[in-house]
């Protein structure tokens, strides 16, 4: 009696505090327009921290979607900085989780990509006092992407996902978000855009080639978007290959062949690549040689036909992706010449020119810098050019250890269900790596947030399983 006494009490509280609000609300709306919003945005904003507070696994979810999502927003709303959304979330779960630090396994992140992160993220702050005279403000934007960003990540996501379920709602969060960016790709193809994609496409010189549209959906443009297709599309085959029922392999074959439809009407060649490593990379984990060896001469046989053959050139999509390996390609003997600059220019320079000299942020920023004339085209390129040869090898040196260290513990997983969401995450990562060499996607959301979760949750695999499922 006494614990219905205290719900109904409770009942009462909340029902009369919502009463009270909505008077204020409308009495602030008769007096004031804009105020009554800010009140309502507050409102909700508390209550998702009490739910955050509670679930703080509920803060990464949150933060997964609106790394998909932020970009159309700050295209249709270009006066509002929604990608201080992504700090603010990522820092405010954290927050959350700092303040209950007794309530979670911190001994997690003694693991070698928490460590080599923190070197990274030292290194990237040391930047700032590049001899070279980087702009601070040029520093701090490619800061935040290089750095900052992806060590939230990490440590959020090792210190909150613990299970398999989480695992699971991890996938299908990335895959359904996918999902909905394909959808918009293909709206943009064939019904239009939105008036910021409209500006966006208009404004920017590699979205409008012979008045054929590059499709970009969401994302930041259509090389992230084609490089983040492909990496879906070789995830969403190996869950269809996977020990599910006949459903959800349809629902996965079904979600393969609208990815692929992505990379295709994104035009980016490089993405290209991303599916071969890809799912290359996702057979050798599985460990499944008939697979291998079919996959190996499908690739082939695709490859040959591009390569070798004109099939599929009344198609432009088709012929664009074929021109990725033509070796006398305009834009990729461009690209050449341009890394033979920089090898030259940065023959001196052993450390680099420092963070936010090349690219975007060396055009707003650095524009005195011989780098900001020059553009990367590659997001290998770009580390190369701001952390020169020493920080260019200490990247790739670790970007190959913790593949080869993620990929071991991988390989050796016996329970297939879980094994296959795993080499699905891992071979997304792997493409998406694999393809900033041509564009730069790993160090732009969404992908940078698929990258390292995927990463993480090969760190994660002596925590979600029983000891015998993982050789020592």
């Amino acid at each position: 009696m006494e614990s219905i006494r205290n719900i109904k009490r409770d009942s009462v509280i909340w029902l009369s505090l919502t009463g009270l609000l909505g008077i204020a609300i409308a009495f602030l709306v008769a007096f004031n327009g804009a105020l009554p919003i800010l009140v309502i945005l507050s409102c909700i904003f508390v209550m998702y921290a009490i739910v955050v507070y509670h679930k703080p696994i509920i803060g990464l979810y949150t933060l997964t979607g609106y790394c998909f999502m932020f970009g159309l927003f700050g295209r249709e709303f270009s006066s509002i900085p929604f990608g201080i959304g992504i700090e603010f979330l990522g820092i405010f779960t954290l927050s959350i989780v700092l303040v209950q630090y007794q309530r979670f396994n911190w001994n997690r992140l003694n693991c070698s990509l928490f460590w080599l992160y923190v070197c990274w993220f030292i290194l990237s702050l040391l930047q700032l006092f590049n001899p070279s005279g980087p702009s601070f403000m040029g520093w701090l934007q490619e800061f935040r992407s290089v750095a900052l960003n992806p060590l939230i990540i990490i440590v959020l996501s090792l210190l909150l996902f613990e299970s398999k379920k989480e695992l699971r709602t991890f996938v299908i969060l990335v895959l359904f978000f996918g999902f909905l960016a394909v959808l918009n790709g293909i709206k943009q193809k064939h019904f239009g855009l939105f008036p910021g994609e409209q500006l966006f496409a208009e404004t920017s010189p590699t979205h409008m080639i012979w008045g054929r549209l590059r499709v970009f959906s969401f994302f930041s443009d259509a090389g992230q978007f084609g490089a983040a297709q492909a990496v879906l599309a070789v995830a969403a085959v190996v869950l269809a290959l996977g020990p599910f029922n006949f459903f959800k392999k349809l629902v996965f074959f079904m979600l393969c062949g609208l990815f692929l439809y992505g990379m295709l009407i994104s035009g980016t060649r490089g993405a290209l690549f991303a599916l071969f490593i890809g799912g290359f990379f996702a057979v050798l984990l599985s460990k499944n040689y008939k697979i291998l060896v079919s996959g190996i001469l499908a690739g082939a046989l695709c490859f040959g036909m591009l390569k070798y053959t004109t099939v599929g050139n009344g198609n432009y999509e088709i012929m664009r992706i074929r021109s990725a390996l033509d070796p006398n390609e305009a834009s990729l003997n461009v690209r050449l010449e341009n890394q033979k600059i920089l090898r030259a220019y940065l023959a001196d320079k052993p450390f680099g020119e420092g963070l936010g000299v090349i690219g975007f942020w060396g055009h707003e920023y650095n524009a005195d810098k011989f780098l900001s004339t020059i553009e990367p085209d590659s997001y290998w390129v770009k580390i190369w050019a701001m952390y020169g040869i020493t920080g260019f090898v200490f990247w790739f040196c670790m970007m190959m250890y913790l593949f080869g260290k993620a990929g071991g513990m991988i390989f050796n997983i016996k329970e297939t269900a879980l094994k296959v969401k795993l080499v699905s995450l891992l071979s997304m990562a792997m493409g998406l790596f694999v393809c900033s060499y041509g564009n730069e996607v790993m160090n732009a959301m969404p992908s940078s947030l698929i990258f390292f979760t995927a990463l993480s949750w090969g760190f994660l695999i002596p925590h979600i399983t029983d000891k015998e499922s993982v050789q020592p």
